[in-house]
């Protein structure tokens, strides 16, 4: 995938959330690039996808916290699409061990609990630890449902040197953009030529 330059707005934005937190790792001709540097990495990333931080940076507690949930969700994507990249290794060690990272993130999103307010019931948000925390966590809950029923639409995308995952959401659909689909056609062509040249070459020997 290539860099989009400083104001990324990370890639995929089509994408549902999870894939988009998995595309903070990415890859372009020098290699594989991991978004997540610092906590201000993590606030960026959490404003560019749309989830209210309230004015609060993350710690440093918070940002390991993205980058185990980033690596567990792409440790289950890897899993559930067979992916056999290279870049589909994860710092996180087995299917069971994302998948107890994923649960536990989920559990610090806000849930509607009853309370007696001057005598009336109403329904109101327990709030998690911070917006952050809370964030992460709709985050986890997301997906939980993308990966459930075993990840039916979730993609590995196969193009040259591309590390993504994303949804299919169209029969025909290959790549996670079209700048890997024409990437992989190039490609393809290319292979095309030499496999064609070479055997010109024998022929004539």
């Amino acid at each position: 995938m290539e860099n989009d330059g400083p104001d990324r707005s990370w890639v995929l934005p089509e994408e549902p959330t999870p894939v988009r937190l998995m595309a903070t790792i990415w890859a372009d001709t020098a290699g594989v690039h991991d978004d997540f540097a610092a906590p201000t990495d993590l606030d960026a990333w959490l404003d560019a996808v749309g989830l209210d931080r309230a004015g609060v940076t993350a710690t440093q507690k918070e940002f390991q916290s993205a980058r185990v949930l980033r690596d567990s969700v792409r440790r289950l994507a890897a899993h559930v699409t067979s992916d056999q990249r290279p870049a589909a290794e994860s710092a996180v060690a087995s299917v069971e061990d994302a998948t107890r990272a994923v649960n536990e993130a989920v559990r610090e999103r806000s849930v509607p609990r009853l309370r007696l307010n001057e005598g009336h019931l109403e329904l109101a948000a327990t709030p998690a630890g911070s917006p952050v925390v809370a964030g992460l966590a709709e985050v986890a809950s997301e997906a939980q449902q993308l990966l459930g029923e075993n990840g039916s639409q979730l993609r590995a995308c196969y193009a040259p040197g591309c590390v993504l995952y994303f949804v299919k959401t169209h029969p025909r659909r290959e790549w996670c953009s079209v700048a890997c689909g024409n990437r992989a056609r190039a490609a393809r062509h290319y292979q095309s030529v030499r496999s064609a040249r070479i055997t010109r070459e024998d022929t004539t020997h």
